[in-house]
């Protein structure tokens, strides 16, 4: 499948009672600052695409083993979608969400909604778009084509969202790519899955468009940048997502999935990552 191919713990700052001459003057004092931790740490399953792809049951079995309690597909490696549900309640997880090829948004999206019902998913996710799909002109086509998804999604109960990579943030004839995209789709029929990592790479700050655009991210890729900015486990790079998830409420974020590209070791990758996130305070 051609897809592309949380941060310091916040402390609560306590007050202090004062005692002078014998009499006790309780001092003003706020209140404590709550911390907030990820509701469902989740998975995309590109991660373990190998794995996957090998036995896919047994995998999903160790993703749950490690904790994880969604998960995100990318194709669903010959498994019946009922099949899938079924298995996914015997682990008590879910799948939220599933990454789908623009070409069979285009050409089997009867199919692709029967499937997302079937299995749960609340949204279906554009991924990828190829390099010859990058114009300013082809880009305010797919952002019409998404439009006409994204209603169709919803009259299934379901919501379309796209998912970026660093491209779109390449100025192309004076043009943001992905600012044309938000500017032209109907946040009510078009969300966005935010990858942190590849926005980084692009140069932009995931912080400014959450402002730009409160609640127009309800999904996003948890994703690490290592000092030379290649891909690197959760936890392990330069990226604050403590800082970043602060601001997840006006940004609409409901769904983190864990992703890395092309892990040497998939499923420590994705035990290291889980244990960042299910520490991580905000």
């Amino acid at each position: 499948m051609n897809r592309r191919t949380f941060l310091g713990t916040a402390t609560g700052i306590g007050g202090a009672v004062l005692l002078a001459n014998g009499c006790s003057n309780e001092a003003s004092q706020p209140e404590p600052m709550a911390s907030r931790t990820i509701p469902a740490i989740g998975l995309q399953l590109f991660t373990l695409m190998k794995l996957m792809q090998e036995d896919a049951v047994g995998t999903l079995r160790q993703i749950a083993a490690i904790g994880y309690k969604e998960v995100e597909f990318a194709g669903y490696f010959d498994l019946d979608p009922a099949e899938i549900r079924a298995l996914l309640e015997s682990l008590g997880m879910t799948a939220p969400a599933a990454h789908v090829p623009i070409e069979a948004l285009q050409n089997d999206l009867e199919q692709v909604l029967s499937a997302a019902q079937t299995i749960g998913h609340r949204y279906v996710v554009c991924p990828y778009l190829a390099e010859d799909q990058r114009s300013v002109a082809q880009y305010q086509a797919h952002a019409r084509f998404f439009n006409e998804v994204g209603a169709a999604c919803n009259v299934s109960g379901i919501q379309f969202a796209y998912h970026n990579h660093d491209f779109e943030f390449f100025e192309t004839d004076g043009i943001i790519p992905y600012d044309l995209l938000l500017a032209e789709t109907d946040p009510a029929l078009v969300a966005m899955e935010l990858d942190l990592y590849w926005i980084r790479k692009g140069g932009h700050d995931a912080l400014t468009y959450f402002a730009a655009h409160p609640g127009r991210f309800p999904l996003c890729h948890v994703k690490d940048m290592a000092e030379d900015e290649s891909i690197t486990t959760v936890g392990t790079g330069t990226i604050d997502f403590g800082t970043i998830f602060a601001q997840g409420e006006a940004a609409g974020l409901k769904h983190y999935f864990i992703e890395h590209d092309h892990p040497a070791d998939p499923v420590g990758t994705i035990t290291q990552g889980y244990a960042h996130l299910a520490a991580l305070q905000f």
